[in-house]
């Protein structure tokens, strides 16, 4: 029961990456107009979800060096991730046709993410049932806002809509993947997450503060950037919203 549970609701979850999949019936010359908000709203979600979510829950362990260290850890993992991906795109022959390397950088983070998700979910079905159907909504609430995000920047970063669903999918599927390794273990995984939380948070902060949010100022009509600002913010306060939900 409990796995029926457990699979059921991962992948509930990893379906969730396919909501782009509603952007198919737009025309490509409308959707590209909004593309740039997406993109907004992706770095205000991922900045929400790092300070307001992953940082404190950290936190709430007895080491907040450790924690505050392994932020910093992964801000420094990414760094260097997006250091081989431009080095290695740079050696490619015709590497300007590439998705930006935000793209993949969103990618690796959400999939770490996710990750996380799938042993928070599988932990809170071996407490109970009614835990994990509870955590499962909260995850799901979390989720729907990040992969609207994430998709749009996706596309804005070179992709085809088809290709950053796919890919969407497959980080997506990486909760399945850390729910089956708490429920074939049957552990807390209390430490591993301690340690999987603040790096996951570090690498929203790279994203969004690396990536994402230089873009952003490639666009400068009064118009946009007003829009731009409005959508960051939606996204920060979408996060703190679900505060009160979880």
């Amino acid at each position: 029961m409990v796995w029926a549970y457990t699979i059921g609701s991962v992948g509930i979850v990893s379906l969730i990456s396919l909501i782009g999949i509603l952007t198919f019936s737009i025309k490509k010359e409308k959707l590209n107009k909004f593309l740039i908000f997406l993109v907004s709203l992706s770095a205000g979600t991922l900045m929400g979800g790092a300070f307001l979510h992953l940082i404190p829950e950290a936190y709430s362990s007895e080491d907040k060096t450790l924690a505050s260290m392994l932020v910093l850890f992964g801000i420094i993992i990414f760094f260097i991730l997006e250091k081989v991906i431009n080095w290695r795109h740079c050696h490619e022959i015709g590497c300007e046709e590439h998705a930006r390397t935000f793209s993949y950088m969103i990618l690796t983070g959400d999939m770490v993410h996710n990750f996380v998700d799938g042993l928070i979910i599988g932990a809170s079905y071996l407490v109970s049932i009614p835990i994990g159907v509870s955590t499962t909504i909260a995850v799901i609430l979390h989720e729907i806002p990040q992969e609207i995000g994430d998709f749009g920047s996706l596309i804005y970063g070179g992709m085809s809509r088809s290709k950053a669903l796919f890919y969407n999918f497959i980080s997506a599927l990486a909760a399945v993947v850390g729910a089956i390794l708490v429920l074939l273990l049957n552990f807390n995984p209390e430490v591993l997450i301690s340690v999987i939380l603040p790096f996951a948070a570090g690498g929203f902060i790279y994203v969004a503060g690396s990536d994402l949010i230089p873009e952003l100022h490639k666009h400068r009509d009064t118009k946009t950037v007003i829009f731009q600002i409005i959508t960051f913010v939606v996204g920060i306060f979408l996060m703190f919203g679900l505060l009160f939900i979880e």
